[in-house]
């Protein structure tokens, strides 16, 4: 058993994960060993359900256009020709109150522009990912944010909402990233309504599982601790 494959099984084990952790990472040259995508999709975050369900390959920055927002988060210049649909989408989302204009420059982008995205399910990766996405139950994704914060992992308090893809830059430049979903990606990746995500850096994912099975331990107690505590204060 591989790292990477390793610590998707535990993490799958522990937090009763609803689907593959997916692995990601941007570059500037194709990944070796890798298959690149072919075809067409509405929006990059249809890559990561891809991923999720068993594919592992790259798609170069173009494969990205069709999302005008998620190529603003991941700061994948689009082509003149379509430069002006970042504009209409982001004045689509104002003029019916989904967003304000002064929301866009609060937007988390990556700080370099990607020739290239990797995205595999974790224990497929071949690559060192940056950040890994993982999709779950809240009371479960709780377990990853307390085991976080033992491990001495910095962990962003706000919950992230729209759009969904800023939460993978976010994560790269302040730590764990938890995100409620937005109704595109929820779309585009099939996200059920009790679901959300957590984005953790690649470089922090061990520690973090590494400490899980103390937090679960920890938490059962405390389970039986405030269930017994309910009672006798009910009665």
């Amino acid at each position: 058993m591989t790292r990477y494959s390793s610590l998707e099984s535990r993490l799958k084990q522990t937090l009763g994960l609803s689907r593959r952790p997916v692995a990601v990472m941007s570059t500037q040259q194709p990944p070796v060993d890798m298959t690149k995508f072919s075809g067409s999709v509405p929006a990059g975050c249809s890559f990561w359900r891809m991923a999720a369900d068993g594919r592992a390959f790259y798609a170069a920055a173009g494969d990205h256009y069709n999302c005008a927002i998620g190529c603003y988060t991941h700061n994948i210049p689009l082509p003149p020709e379509r430069e002006a649909e970042l504009g209409a989408t982001v004045q689509f989302m104002t003029s019916i109150g989904y967003i304000r204009p002064e929301d866009v420059p609060m937007i988390a982008r990556l700080t370099a522009s990607p020739s290239y995205m990797a995205y595999a399910p974790l224990g497929d990766a071949t690559f060192a990912p940056e950040v890994v996405i993982l999709v779950g139950k809240p009371g479960k994704l709780m377990l990853l944010q307390e085991a976080a914060a033992r491990a001495g992992v910095k962990t962003q308090p706000s919950l992230f909402a729209r759009p969904t893809c800023m939460a993978i830059p976010a994560a790269l430049s302040g730590g764990i990233a938890a995100s409620s979903g937005c109704v595109g990606n929820r779309v585009y990746t099939d996200l059920d309504d009790d679901e959300l995500y957590v984005m953790v850096p690649g470089a922090d994912l061990e520690k973090i599982a590494s400490e899980l099975d103390t937090i679960i331990e920890a938490n059962r107690q405390l389970n039986d601790y405030h269930r017994q505590r309910k009672a006798e204060l009910l009665r």
